[in-house]
């Protein structure tokens, strides 16, 4: 299973939902989804911009555990 950790990567940093949606340019409501991992397909430019305004990699705000 892919699991979203957004939130805790957010939490650790500092680093609010509204921030991440003015820095990426992206709507605060997908950035909620994103951060609630309420989300059924990862969105590849979303998943870039996250990226690029944080600083940080893909394995940084994704975690893969397999199903049991």
């Amino acid at each position: 299973m892919v699991k979203l950790t957004i939130k805790e990567y957010l939490e650790a940093h500092g680093v609010s939902r509204y921030e991440l949606a003015k820095r990426t340019d992206i709507k605060y409501q997908t950035i909620d989804r994103y951060y609630k991992n309420r989300v059924v397909r990862f969105d590849g430019y979303i998943l870039d911009r996250i990226c690029a305004a944080l600083d940080c990699t893909i394995s940084d705000i994704l975690t893969y555990t397999a199903d049991e």
